[in-house]
């Protein structure tokens, strides 16, 4: 199993949604660790874990970008078959993941 540690491999004070909007963003986290990461576990045939836990928070843009963002990327996949999120500290953001991951597939 890949895994991402967002505090660890990212930043623990994450920022908004587009990298214009300033450091650490979704769509900087996207491109940067998310993708490649996602592709490794594909290519693999492995499962991906991202975990959210340690950051100070996410902004709901910097989470729609960097999940809805893979998803309308990686258009035709079924990345939930892969992506398994870990959040402890806040568990309604892996439901909220699920559903922009799914709202991302239908557009």
């Amino acid at each position: 199993m890949k895994e991402i540690i967002i505090a660890r491999d990212f930043s623990d004070s994450t920022g908004a949604r587009y990298i214009t909007d300033g450091e650490f963003s979704g769509e900087e986290f996207r491109i940067k660790i998310l993708l490649p990461k996602y592709l490794e576990a594909l290519e693999a045939g492995e499962e991906l874990l991202v975990d959210l836990d340690g950051a100070y928070g996410y902004a709901k843009s910097f989470i729609e970008e960097a999940f809805g963002g893979l998803a309308r990327e990686r258009k035709g996949e079924d990345i939930l078959k892969i992506l398994r999120i870990k959040s402890d500290d806040q568990p309604s953001w892996k439901e909220k993941i699920i559903k922009y991951v799914k709202e991302a597939n239908k557009k």
